[in-house]
């Protein structure tokens, strides 16, 4: 199964550039569309495997097999309602550019975008809602308030150990503090996986998104010490040994962590805190096939939908769902998620995002040579 690096390293600055080139097209058309697009007429589930049925089809982005092992996904809606699938990889940019620029002429129906972009998709108007039958299990933070975005899997921040090279791997900020090893955070001026390392930081030691300040602080410290490594955190440096500890999203890591051994590397949530965040989908407002793209993420946040995602080390966003035992075994205890916070102001987190670059480069790559 492929890493899920990707799409987490370009998100970050795709973000910022794409916000940027909305606000400058974005106007009052835009705002009646998502408005007009928030009143959808309530579907039963059976009405919707009907629907789907007939249009016989789900066209997606950025949901590619061995992306959370969407695989079984696609698998199992052809088998249970005889829906085909096809399905182009992209970034969650792309994916709402495109929903935008075919609108006249849709290609594809539903995509999965980082959580920070479905608020930017529904200012564009290109979304439209479906609140599915467990929208009440999803927590307020991880939907649109209208379902145009629903969060299906999560993640947090979680440290990648090589137990070959440190003996007693860090479960806490405070041992990855103390210890005398290398740590790679990644590229904080442009990798979104990185830049919410450092808001995991922050988070622990009494700061938000609002303020970064305790988290530019601990690593400022780090690299004083000549902890902090440049290399880039990526599946072959980890296996070459080249660095100790790695943040990584738990899932990058748990699947890091079975690629190279299970039993040389240890994956940890931060005792003290560390912050949740997960990717949601969007119906695309102009959708060809707009039932089987509803039924789609109906079946996503399902039981076995969800069980599908956890196989490829996503955790699950409803906390009901039973995993098989094998399945399970996968991920972390969901005790380790005690101190995990979710970001409370997505566009509060987007200004201060904008400035971390600078901070980076003015407190902490300074001091690394």
């Amino acid at each position: 199964m492929k890493l899920w690096f990707k799409k987490e390293l370009v998100v970050g600055v795709i973000l910022s550039v794409f916000v940027l080139m909305l606000a400058a097209c974005g106007g009052s058309n835009n705002k009646e569309a998502a408005n007009e697009s928030a009143e959808v007429e309530e579907i039963s589930v059976a009405d919707l495997e009907k629907n789907a049925k007939e249009e016989g089809s789900v066209v997606s982005v950025g949901m590619p097999d061995t992306w959370a092992n969407w695989k079984d996904t696609w698998t199992d809606l052809q088998t249970k309602y005889a829906l085909t699938h096809t399905d182009t990889d992209m970034s969650s940019a792309e994916e709402i550019a495109k929903f935008e620029a075919e609108k006249d002429k849709p290609t594809s129906d539903i995509g999965d975008v980082g959580i920070a972009f479905g608020p930017v998709a529904v200012d564009k108007g290109v979304t439209q809602a479906y609140k599915t039958s467990y929208w009440d299990e999803v927590p307020d933070w991880a939907k649109d308030k209208d379902g145009h975005w629903i969060v299906g899997y999560q993640g947090s921040i979680s440290f990648l150990t090589n137990t070959k090279l440190v003996q007693t791997p860090p479960q806490s900020w405070e041992d990855l503090k103390s210890g005398t090893y290398k740590i790679i955070v990644g590229d904080v001026t442009k990798a979104a996986q990185a830049q919410m390392a450092v808001l995991a930081a922050a988070i622990a030691f009494g700061g938000d998104e609002s303020n970064i300040e305790p988290g530019i602080a601990y690593f400022e410290d780090l690299a004083k010490k000549g902890r902090l490594s440049n290399a880039e955190a990526s599946l072959a440096n980890i296996e070459k040994g080249e660095v100790e500890v790695t943040l990584l999203w738990d899932f990058n890591a748990l699947n890091s962590k079975d690629q190279l051994g299970k039993d040389q590397f240890n994956v940890a949530i931060p005792k003290e805190g560390s912050v949740v965040s997960g990717y949601a989908t969007i119906i695309n407002k102009y959708a060809l096939h707009p039932n089987a793209a509803k039924l789609a993420r109906e079946y996503i946040l399902s039981d076995a939908g969800q069980i599908n995602l956890a196989k490829g080390y996503a955790r699950p966003i409803r906390d009901s769902v039973k995993l098989p035992e094998d399945v399970a075994a996968k991920l972390l205890p969901s005790d380790a998620y005690a101190n995990v916070k979710p970001v409370g102001d997505y566009k509060v987190w987007e200004e201060t995002a904008k400035k971390l670059p600078q901070l980076w480069q003015e407190r902490v790559l300074v001091h690394m040579n």
